[in-house]
């Protein structure tokens, strides 16, 4: 049995369940959920520019802008993982496909191209440097 195979692949999932559960706390405006991805000294900036830096900083921040979001909006999200680098073997560059969509599956707005730079610490992936970037038509 190859180990390093096999910690691959369950690295690889375990980083595509992180963005899934991105998915899942901002779909059932679940700031908490969100809220627990994250280093306690992690940066995220927002799809216009916005920098938080640390885990309060950005709980404070999604607090206020996820509830609300999708209920009664009749609009969904879809993250995709569209590529993983790791560049160590505790730490990843994400990639991901980021579409809101109505409950249809029709694409509304812009698509969202997202990095996600991940560590693992104590055998879990949390978010550590993440850039959401809104991909302008043409």
């Amino acid at each position: 049995m190859n180990t390093d195979n096999t910690d691959a692949a369950a690295d690889i999932e375990a980083v595509k369940q992180v963005v899934a559960t991105v998915q899942h706390s901002q779909v059932n405006e679940l700031p908490e959920e969100f809220i627990g991805l994250f280093r306690a000294d992690a940066i995220w900036t927002t799809g216009h520019g916005k920098r938080l830096t640390g885990r309060d900083e950005i709980a404070e921040f999604t607090r206020k802008v996820l509830p609300g979001a999708f209920k009664d909006s009749g609009t969904t999200a879809d993250y995709e993982v569209v590529h993983i680098l790791f560049i160590r073997p505790d730490v990843a560059a994400v990639k991901v496909r980021q579409r809101y969509l109505t409950l249809a599956g029709e694409q509304i707005g812009d698509e969202g191209s997202p990095l996600y730079v991940m560590a693992k610490e104590d055998g879990r992936w949390l978010l550590t440097a993440c850039q959401n970037t809104v991909v302008l038509p043409g």
